[in-house]
């Protein structure tokens, strides 16, 4: 019913830039709160980025000052930019959603990830 769909990942080298699309499909009447997330091989997912419906982000300490999020709401789309990538933050990058679909109680979807690899 409702489908995430990330794109924009791939290989880049130390100090180079991506930017990750998040678009959202399917039925629904308001998209709310979107996020950022990441999981390395052996390590948990966390939370990289969040933007809420009005323009407001937050951001892990890890990337604050090197990542930026951004919404266009008519697009139904999120968006990450990344700067000054590091190996580090090499990852699959997951898009997550919370929205509402057929009434006030909001419901959170995932998309299936997008791989970013960060390599000289």
């Amino acid at each position: 019913q409702v489908q995430l769909v990330e794109s924009g990942g791939g290989l880049v080298q130390p100090g180079g830039s991506l930017r990750l699309s998040c678009a959202a499909s399917g039925t629904f009447f308001s998209l709310n709160t979107m996020g950022w997330y990441r999981q390395a091989p052996g390590k948990q997912r966390e939370l990289v980025a969040a933007i809420t419906s009005g323009g407001s982000t937050n951001y892990a300490d890890s990337v604050k000052g090197r990542f930026t999020a951004s919404r266009d709401n008519a697009k139904n789309t999120v968006y990450l930019q990344m700067n000054n990538l590091k190996p580090e933050d090499t990852a699959v990058y997951y898009c997550n959603a919370d929205l509402n679909v057929a009434g006030p109680i909001s419901e959170n979807y995932w998309g299936q990830g997008t791989q970013v690899t960060v390599s000289s």
